[in-house]
């Protein structure tokens, strides 16, 4: 893997002054961001990087002899050198830039389970997954005549793997799609035990690594996992640009996913041939400054060591499950522990629609999700229309969740 900074503890108040957004006024405060689980905000290193791409080395990769196109390429193909040594992947093939996690599983959905999948097959989701996770699931099942089957939730949101044995004991499962750490109810997922059951059972297991990625150590290869999506503006990188890492058996075996430029070997009238991976799956101009941007990102969490960036994120979630167990009327969805869970925590408030929750913290400058979080089933699972979520990240402090804590008090006020 890249070698990382020494675990030190982090100084988020320190950390805080890289991000620029963070240290401007809105509705005439400076902002305590609680929704980096949707996207997290962006350092100045990685900002200036894009500028710099677009100032000094920008034109097509791949298809000029000319300096600056030699330039962009070097730096489109660093940044996935960089990637292949943050997730410890085995090799840098192996690491295809898409526009999103979304795009990534969508890939596999298509290039895999178009030729391998069928009528009499099950693939197995969870009950906790994002809609990027689950129905790209549903319309293969569609195009297919798979079945779509899924682990459910315990009441403490944790998976139900005795379900998951029940389910692979059948014979039939030929997939089996989960996320490492859930974005509602902040789990995280014992993922290289499942891919061990998924595998013994003749199972390959795709893992939607959105939430993972930005929090804690991946090593794809000691995961053992054969697909593994994330995406970049989750982890301080820009927006339109993710990675897909798949083994490297597997993605010589499947078709591309979109036709066009760059992700041929010839084209004829007739029939064409195409590239060696990962750029069969690269059609088109790819988001070159972006891929810059992710390197950078990914650099960034470097120097800081994604050991100190988990423990940080530990302690910070700690700290703020008990200060909302303090809460009256606030019921956490999900662990109710620091133990296995990431920054992500949802809840109720009662009497109090998360909307309304929402919109009392935006105007005493705290600001957090409200809604399903593109999660609908777990709500579902805990009998919620929605829920209020916070999400704290590397740049969180605990004076932003001392905050949120006033704000919820203010909340009880006004709908009291």
């Amino acid at each position: 893997m890249a070698v990382e900074a020494p675990s030190m503890p982090l100084d988020a108040a320190r950390i805080k002054l890289d991000f620029p957004i963070l240290n401007r006024e809105v509705n005439g405060k400076l902002p305590a961001y609680l929704d980096s689980a949707a996207s997290a905000q962006k350092p100045r290193q990685v900002i200036d990087t894009i500028v710099d791409v677009y100032e000094t080395s920008y034109a097509a990769v791949h298809r000029a002899v000319y300096t600056l196109g030699e330039r962009a390429t070097e730096r489109y193909e660093g940044a996935r050198d960089i990637v292949t040594a943050f997730l410890n992947a085995p090799s840098r093939r192996e690491i295809i830039f898409v526009r999103n996690a979304t795009e990534g599983i969508n890939l596999v959905a298509y290039a895999y389970g178009l030729r391998f999948l069928g009528k009499g097959d099950v693939i197995v989701s969870t009950e906790m997954e994002h809609h990027s996770n689950l129905v790209p699931w549903q319309l293969l099942c569609e195009r297919t005549g798979a079945t779509l089957d899924w682990v459910p939730v315990d009441d403490a949101g944790r998976l139900v793997l005795d379900a998951l044995d029940e389910k692979l004991s059948r014979g039939d499962v030929k997939l089996v799609a989960v996320a490492h750490v859930s974005n509602v109810v902040g789990t995280i997922n014992p993922i290289a035990d499942i891919a061990r059951r998924a595998h013994a059972a003749g199972a390959v297991v795709v893992v939607d690594g959105s939430q993972a990625v930005p929090q804690i150590p991946v090593d794809v290869a000691a995961l053992g996992v054969d697909f593994y999506a994330f995406t970049g503006h989750k982890m301080v990188g820009p927006t339109g640009i993710g990675v897909l890492w798949g083994r490297r058996e597997l993605l010589d075996e499947l078709p591309p996913f979109l036709g066009g430029g760059e992700m041929i070997e010839t084209v004829r009238m007739t029939r064409s041939t195409y590239a060696p991976i990962p750029y069969k799956f690269e059609a088109g101009t790819m988001p070159i400054a972006q891929s810059v941007g992710l390197g950078a990102a990914v650099d960034y969490l470097t120097a800081l060591g994604m050991d100190a960036v988990a423990a940080h994120e530990r302690e910070i979630t700690a700290y703020a499950l008990e200060r909302l167990h303090d809460v009256p009327g606030l019921t956490i969805i999900g662990p109710d522990t620091p133990v296995d869970r990431g920054g992500a925590v949802s809840f109720t408030l009662a009497g109090v629609h998360p909307h309304d929750v929402a919109q009392v913290l935006d105007s005493l400058g705290v600001a957090v999700r409200a809604g399903h979080h593109c999660a609908k089933p777990v709500c579902d699972r805990f009998g919620i229309p929605a829920s209020t979520r916070a999400s704290f990240y590397l740049y969180t402090t605990r004076n932003e969740v001392d905050a949120l804590v006033r704000g919820l008090d203010e909340v009880r006020k006004v709908f009291g």
